[in-house]
């Protein structure tokens, strides 16, 4: 196990949050571990109180470990990895992962789109209208993310939330729509969430979650889907495949 170098600029509690990553990264600590407590962290390494705690905190922070009241604090599963590589839906992601995907429809809107949506869609005055579906996301039961999606309602004939339940998006759209998804272009940014995201996702108001933002492509480049997406920080990571 490394030492603590008291002459380093580094402080010494990143120092220690370092050194106890390194153990989870190593399998010393695994997920459903209870971390050792700051005293013997303390004991462990001469250290402060405060020293250990703000280390032990920052790891909760970046969700590799969980506090539960009354317990102590654990180590986290692993955070649950989403690849950039090919286009591939919510289901699809997590199942490949070996997790249990669920989906709760929270609402299923036909409206107007606005300007910013119109033209994402690239949408004209006369074909405005746009299905507004929200789901709740759910991996092993635990909410992973909240999902705005607007569809062009001259796309999608006949569509209805009966039609969605239980089934993934994509998979509609080539099974019931006979569509050839080719490629989408997304943004990524940090976000605090707002009180209703927070309700859903089962975290506080104002924690920073990933904002994604994506139109999804079918053939022949026609936009057949504008989504936002928040993410909770301490559930996921996401991977981007880069060629040369």
């Amino acid at each position: 196990m490394r030492s603590l170098d008291r002459e380093s600029p580094v402080p010494l509690y990143y120092q220690l949050k370092e050194i106890l990553l390194g153990m989870v990264d190593d399998g010393d600590l695994a997920p459903g571990d209870l971390v050792p407590s700051e005293r013997d962290i303390c004991d462990r390494f001469s250290i402060s109180r405060m020293t250990a705690s703000k280390a032990v905190s920052a790891l909760v922070d970046e969700g590799v470990f969980r506090r539960e009241r009354g317990r102590g604090t654990f180590v986290s599963c692993p955070k649950t990895t989403c690849t950039s590589s090919s286009l591939t839906g919510f289901t699809e992601n997590i199942r490949a992962a070996g997790l249990a995907a669920t989906t709760e429809i929270l609402s299923f809107e036909e409206e107007e789109a606005s300007r910013a949506i119109r033209e994402s869609l690239q949408l004209s005055h006369r074909e405005s209208a746009v299905f507004n579906i929200l789901r709740l996301r759910y991996v092993d039961g635990e909410p992973f993310s909240l999902e705005n999606v607007w569809a062009p309602k001259c796309r999608f004939p006949g569509f209805s939330r009966d039609m969605l339940e239980g089934r993934s998006l994509y998979a509609l759209m080539r099974e019931r729509f006979g569509m050839k998804l080719t490629h989408a272009s997304q943004t990524i940014e940090p976000v605090l969430c707002s009180d209703f995201e927070a309700r859903n996702l089962d975290v506080d108001s104002g924690t920073p979650v990933l904002l994604f933002r994506r139109v999804a492509y079918a053939e022949p480049m026609i936009p057949v889907e504008y989504s936002k997406c928040i993410y909770r920080g301490k559930r996921f990571k996401y991977e981007i495949s880069f060629g040369i």
